[in-house]
């Protein structure tokens, strides 16, 4: 690929190529346990098995006994979180979590819907699999990314499977599949090598169409979710209906050809590549060194995530993340109760160690719903999405971030029942 400078406006700041560049747009784009250290499998080829998360006490107990013995950093003067996890949010988190947090509770709101385990390949998947209430319910498949879960999607599961029961129309209903991606949460992790973009869509397609039985299918994703998508309708796109992103990584135009909206997109994601890529280039370059920080360590996870949920979702309060400490607790411990906090970081890896096929215009019909704090890599102008997909219907939305449906899970279900209204047929 030709290598082209793509100039900032300030002189202090970091210049990228434009691979530089087309590598961060194409990209930004466990077993379950029965005993401390056990794990269940499932027979290959047998009917998805009914799953419960049920973590074992003594689980929960040495999680929160480390973070009571935790050894506190110094404190950096503060008031925001300029420098990383803030130092004063981070200790009301843990007061709570070893004093008011109630794992149990959050077990039995995960616990709401349907799930099963299913083998697929060389892994045991874990899904929520719940059908829709409604003439001709259409399967959409919900993939999360990285620091989320399937926690993300939990608030969206009951809208879109049962529209009636939640102020909707039931010609809008959807079978609901959220799967837990291999390494992350209740799923199987990869053995000894990372896995990327080519092998969980192989994975999501065997899962819809040889487990699950359906012919053709709706995706959606944001975050990893996006690429394993977009892999998706490059690599099976006669099975796929139709497919939508609340973020997508995708390349600039030549420079010669952008128009001016195209060019400030390009130097506000330059910008944020220079001080926002250090978390993504560690976990990318050495994954392993992440993981022998993080494992053993529940404060430091929690700090390396919970920064992530304040700086990348529409959160108005200079301190306060968006999201409760019950809701970043839940999604935090979804990771250390299952030991995939180290696995998790290894898709990132896995992203430039497994060859995938992003490059070609998208047919399938692509919806886009574009939230204002989105990371700018993930929410490219409508001209630049139209040249690279099938673009039917695109949504400015009024508010939310990074994590759209966790944010905003009325915003999401109101665009994914208008988007695959125009594709049920």
């Amino acid at each position: 690929m030709e290598r082209q400078e793509i100039n900032m406006e300030s002189k202090t700041a970091h210049h990228f190529s434009r691979r530089e560049l087309l590598e961060s747009f194409l990209v930004a784009s466990c077993v379950p346990l029965i005993a401390e250290g056990g794990a269940q499998t499932q027979v290959p080829g047998a009917a998805p098995r009914p799953f419960r998360v049920d973590v074992p006490q003594a689980t929960i107990d040495r999680i929160l006994n480390r973070v009571r013995e935790t050894r506190w950093p110094d404190r950096l003067e503060t008031s925001d979180w300029r420098y990383g996890a803030n130092w004063d949010y981070m200790k009301e988190l843990a007061e709570y979590w070893t004093t008011h947090f109630d794992w149990r509770k959050a077990e039995a709101n995960l616990n709401r819907y349907p799930q099963f385990l299913a083998r697929v390949g060389d892994f045991d998947i874990h899904f929520y699999h719940v059908k829709g209430r409604g003439a001709k319910p259409v399967p959409l498949i919900l993939t999360h990314g990285w620091p989320g879960s399937v926690f993300e999607f939990l608030e969206a599961i009951g809208p879109l499977s049962d529209p009636a029961r939640f102020g909707g129309s039931p010609d809008d209903t959807f079978d609901v599949v959220v799967p837990s991606v291999p390494g992350f949460g209740f799923s199987s992790k990869p053995k000894g090598k990372p896995i990327g973009l080519t092998t969980t869509a192989t994975l999501w397609n065997g899962l819809m169409t040889e487990v699950l039985g359906y012919s053709k299918y709706g995706a959606q994703g944001g975050d990893v979710g996006n690429g394993v998508t977009n892999q998706l309708v490059h690599a099976y796109a006669d099975s796929l209906l139709g497919i939508h992103f609340n973020g997508v990584g995708v390349p600039p135009p030549p420079e010669a050809e952008q128009t001016p909206e195209e060019r400030e997109w390009v130097r506000t994601v330059n910008a944020f590549m220079g001080v926002e890529r250090d978390y993504y280039n560690e976990q990318q370059h050495k994954p392993e060194t992440v993981a022998f920080a993080l494992t053993d360590n529940p404060l430091g996870t929690a700090a390396w995530i919970t920064e992530k949920l304040k700086l990348w979702s529409d959160s108005p309060d200079v301190l306060e993340p968006i999201f409760t400490k019950d809701q970043i607790l839940t999604n935090i411990m979804i990771y250390l109760v299952t030991d995939t906090i180290g696995s998790s970081v290894w898709f990132y890896r896995g992203r430039v160690d497994e060859p995938s096929n992003l490059i070609g215009k998208v047919n399938v019909p692509t919806g886009f719903a574009s939230f204002p704090r989105e990371l700018p890599t993930l929410d490219p102008p409508q001209s630049v999405l139209a040249r690279n997909f099938n673009l039917i219907q695109y949504t400015k939305m009024p508010h939310g971030g990074h994590f759209a449906c966790w944010e905003q899970p009325e915003l999401l279900v109101t665009d994914l029942r208008n988007f695959f209204r125009k594709v049920r047929t």
